[in-house]
């Protein structure tokens, strides 16, 4: 086991406990997950969402979080989500290294997470997305998973994150609308998954 996967099991063992004191997770569709390459995208409403995911996906899954790069520079956050295999992306435009980073992790058969609003939504509808994902996974033709969390999390209430099926989008090349539109219907498969969870 590698000293980065090391480190997310112990993190991971620590969110277990506070998320079981503090917001209990329950996770619908867990058994959808792929053992293989995929890339995971989920709504993105509250700082602790990384937390939901990856307690509710469990450790058996080893996600690599793409992560706004301001995080890095977080004392102790920082370190810890580099520690743990995750990797700064700049939001302010077309970031190479991110995309270099999360093939080089998909092509060796690992699983990335993005979050493609790019940012925190305070609203449950359907919100433009950021259109990398889609390239990601039309290039290197790998599954995306698209996960609901909910955006009203209360202290000792239960948290019920819910994967929807994996799916693959044919568009290894394209224009900007395409990919734009396959990051909408993106969007409305994660929002589906919503009321599913009602």
């Amino acid at each position: 086991m590698s000293k980065e996967r090391r480190a997310y099991h112990f993190i991971y063992n620590l969110l277990w406990i506070i998320a079981a004191l503090l917001y209990p997770t329950r996770c619908i569709g867990r058994e959808k997950m792929p053992e293989g390459p995929c890339i995971v995208c989920a709504n993105h409403s509250h700082a602790l969402d990384p937390l939901f995911l990856a307690v509710a996906i469990t450790k058996k899954h080893y996600l690599h979080f793409m992560c706004k790069k301001e995080l890095m520079d977080v004392p102790i956050v920082g370190w810890w989500i580099r520690r743990v295999g995750s990797f700064a992306v700049d939001r302010s435009g077309g970031d190479i290294n991110a995309i270099r980073t999360s093939m080089r992790l998909l092509k060796r058969g690992e699983k990335v997470m993005i979050f493609p609003e790019g940012t925190r939504s305070g609203t449950d509808d359907a919100v433009a997305a950021k259109t990398g994902a889609i390239r990601l996974a039309g290039r290197l033709h790998v599954p995306i998973v698209p996960v609901y969390i909910p955006r009203e999390k209360k202290l000792f209430h239960k948290v019920v994150v819910r994967v929807g099926d994996p799916y693959y989008v044919d568009c290894a090349a394209g224009d900007h609308e395409i990919f734009s539109m396959e990051s909408e219907a993106l969007m409305e498969r994660i929002s589906a998954l919503r009321e599913e969870t009602k």
